[in-house]
């Protein structure tokens, strides 16, 4: 029994299978790439008629994708516009870019994996070996703890060189 579904970015637009999908209401994971804002605005349609749970899922589907053509500020517009979470589908060489992308606060982070680049295929190019499966999810547990909560406080490890630092002040931390 699958737990959740995968609209691939090029059946984006195949509103039949779409509507298949939305009525089963299970989760779904919808890749934006090759899409514009109206495809994407049909698609949100169709899932929230059919009141299924959808995540969509900001892509450029090209394999390797060139760094400069992922264009991650599309994740805030499409959080934004759609009122809805959003993830993030990379398709590009080494880590960077999913690092940026996690650092924007994606919902989710989708990686082709393989288990060696060198084999033959379309997308191995950009694909991730297992070491660097690890090294990514690693990172990125890392991103979400340094992201924080947005509240700007003195932390408790700063209150001892505040002190120190602000004594000829007669500085007193409000801990």
């Amino acid at each position: 029994d699958l737990k959740y579904n995968k609209i691939a970015s090029a059946m984006i637009v195949d509103e039949d299978l779409l509507q298949m999908v939305a009525s089963e209401g299970r989760h779904t994971f919808i890749s934006t790439g090759m899409s514009t804002m109206a495809d994407i605005a049909k698609a949100v349609e169709i899932f929230r008629s059919a009141k299924c749970p959808f995540e969509l899922m900001h892509t450029v589907s090209t394999y390797p994708m060139k760094d400069e053509d992922a264009n991650l500020n599309v994740i805030r517009t499409l959080r934004d516009h759609f009122k809805c979470n959003v993830g993030y589908s990379g398709h590009e060489t080494g880590l960077a870019v999913s690092y940026a992308a996690a650092a924007l606060g994606v919902t989710s982070l989708e990686r082709h994996i393989t288990l060696n680049r060198a084999m033959y295929g379309s997308d191995q190019a950009a694909s991730v070996e297992p070491a660097g499966f690890h090294q990514l999810v690693g990172a990125v547990r890392k991103i979400e703890k340094a992201m924080g909560n947005g509240e700007k406080r003195i932390i408790e490890a700063e209150v001892p060189i505040a002190r120190k630092l602000r004594e000829h002040l007669g500085w007193e931390s409000d801990k």
